[in-house]
């Protein structure tokens, strides 16, 4: 992996020599042609704060580009927000969104052969799907996150907004706290302020060894971001000297690696799709067992929201991943490969040298808080993991909760099912007072083939916003935001639009959720507790008579993705 590299689309140039003329015609001159050529791949556009400033930040990557003697050539696939899609059918596209964006910067990077790539991204579904591409191209490649967006007023951000959504639906006068929240919600541009999967997935790119270190959740409005945005523009032209592709960084063992970061820094449930997703193009299979496993003995330890009282920005000023790599030093794979062309270990002897951390705590100081407040050192920890997979006769493929932001009180509970097949409905039931606290809302025929698995938040703020419910459940084959608090249990497996035991639960049924024993079953039914064969009986007599819905998609991408979906526990990925 060393050595000159002989430019990778030199023959093909040379075969047709149309392609120099079009690139001429974008502005290249005659020395351009004979550089190495860079694709530079970001998600910019007008779609949310996460991408707006993304164009920004490919201009720093190409400037590093020229300064290490190489062309970069810029091309755009703008991402979407589940924000903008909340509570219509536009939800029903967002997981599907991450297919079709990679399968894009596959097109982009399969029509020349390019010698490096710099993938852009911020958030939920854009940093998957370039990770999935550049796993998919296996060509050098870098991805640079867009980082964090600015704390609101008194700490405020995007999502604190659940108790004055609840109050509006319920007819009450907000119209001021309503104004207030959209001004300042979104002060500026990247990333949410809390630990949801926009957050989440910037940690594990860098995790992976596919960022920079100190890179993910960086102050999108500060330098530092621009300054790692334009290193990697230099950077990538020295992984294609040397022949580094991602293949050599995504290994088993940089999986390994990352789903302990995620345990440690209570991470989005969603990358229980995204992981596996990208684990996949690169033939390494990656099950759910390994991230409970994994949970049992990671110490929990980032204080950030919703599990913990601080934002994202406040998370990297205490020194963000690679301080928790270093307090999880003697559980990681040290001798990984990353895009610095250096092991994880020569990156975190190298980060404590030049001042990251310093710097970092200095920052903290302007809040009066401490390293120790927001990232709690491990033999401090109060407990192990955030992420729980549970099975039982509902979800014998399994299903998710992330137990370190559901209430103590709450960790075993029954209750009786309430059961809806679509989240408007369910929502409107809450909020209408027809859901008895203590219930288990069974919301079902939202998985992949049911309707794109969409997010299911307004029911989850909801419940947490409504006192007298904080006390109920909900069980969806659907997928919750990272943002989600309390009792929620999602991607049961298999789904009930392919028949899973969730499409026959019925209203009534007793349902028990038992995080430490990881049990989601049926326990009793007509108010008669049942052993195991006699509810597994029951549950076959149902499917006797149960008959699929008819669930008909839009004509495109929706009803391609609804047949061609694995399941929620594989990754959700189109099927090869």
């Amino acid at each position: 992996m060393s050595g000159e590299r002989e430019q990778r689309s030199k023959k093909v140039r040379e075969d047709w020599i149309q392609i120099d003329a079009l690139s001429c015609g974008t502005g290249w001159d005659e020395r351009d042609l004979s550089r190495p050529q860079i694709l530079v791949e970001d998600a910019y556009g007008s779609s949310h704060p996460g991408s707006f400033h993304l164009n920004s930040l490919a201009e720093e990557a190409s400037i590093g580009v020229h300064q290490e003697g190489g062309k970069p050539a810029n091309f755009h696939g703008t991402d979407i927000c589940d924000g903008w899609a909340m509570l219509h059918d536009g939800m029903n596209y967002i997981l599907l969104s991450r297919e079709v964006l990679c399968d894009l910067v596959e097109v982009h990077g399969r029509v020349i052969p390019w010698d490096g790539l710099i993938v852009i991204s911020s958030c939920d579904k854009s940093i998957p799907a370039h990770l999935m591409a550049v796993s998919r191209l296996n060509i050098p490649a870098i991805h640079v996150p867009g980082g964090s967006n600015r704390i609101g007023p008194n700490m405020g951000h995007s999502i604190l907004i659940g108790d004055t959504a609840t109050k509006m639906r319920q007819g009450k006068d907000v119209s001021k706290e309503i104004r207030n929240y959209k001004l300042t919600g979104c002060p500026g541009y990247g990333a949410c302020q809390f630990m949801g999967t926009a957050s989440t997935m910037q940690c594990m790119s860098e995790a992976l060894g596919m960022a920079f270190p100190g890179s993910a959740l960086s102050p999108a409005s500060q330098f530092d971001i621009r300054r790692m945005a334009r290193k990697a523009g230099r950077k990538v032209l020295d992984l294609s000297k040397r022949g580094i592709k991602p293949s050599d960084i995504l290994t088993k063992a940089a999986f390994e690696n990352a789903i302990k970061i995620h345990a440690a820094i209570s991470g989005s449930t969603n990358v229980l799709l995204h992981i596996p997703a990208i684990a996949q193009e690169l033939g390494i299979e990656i099950d759910a067992e390994l991230f409970d496993r994994i949970n049992h003995e990671v110490p929990y330890l980032a204080n950030v929201q919703p599990s913990g009282e601080y934002t994202s920005e406040l998370f990297w000023f205490a020194g963000s991943i690679p301080r928790i790599q270093i307090e999880l030093r003697e559980m990681l794979d040290l001798n990984v490969m990353t895009v610095t062309g250096k092991t994880l270990k020569e990156n975190l002897e190298e980060i404590e040298r030049e001042g990251f951390f310093q710097r970092g705590e200095g920052y903290l100081a302007n809040y009066h808080l401490k390293r120790e407040d927001v990232i709690h050192p491990r033999k401090k920890s109060k407990g192990f993991g955030s992420i729980a997979v549970l099975k039982g006769n509902i979800a014998p493929e399994g299903a998710v909760i992330k137990y370190s932001a559901v209430p103590s009180d709450m960790l075993t509970h029954e209750g009786p099912a309430k059961v809806f097949n679509k989240e408007e409905k369910a929502l409107t039931a809450i909020l209408s007072g027809e859901v008895e606290p203590g219930s288990v809302i069974v919301l079902r025929y939202e998985g992949p083939r049911g309707s794109g698995m969409p997010e299911i938040l307004a029911c989850t703020e909801a419940l947490v916003t409504i006192p007298s419910l904080s006390n109920t459940a909900i069980v969806t084959d659907g997928r919750f935001s990272g943002a989600t608090r309390g009792p929620c249990v999602g991607h049961v497996s298999p789904e009930a639009a392919i028949g899973g035991p969730i499409s026959l639960v019925e209203d009534g049924d007793l349902i028990r959720i038992d995080i430490p024993n990881r049990v989601l079953s049926i326990v009793a039914v007509d108010n008669k507790r049942k052993n195991a064969g006699e509810i597994e009986a029951l549950l076959v007599d149902r499917k006797k008579r149960w008959k699929p819905p008819l669930i008909k998609q839009p004509q495109g991408v929706l009803e391609r993705y609804s047949r061609q979906a694995t399941s929620a526990m594989k990754g959700a990925y189109l099927e090869k």
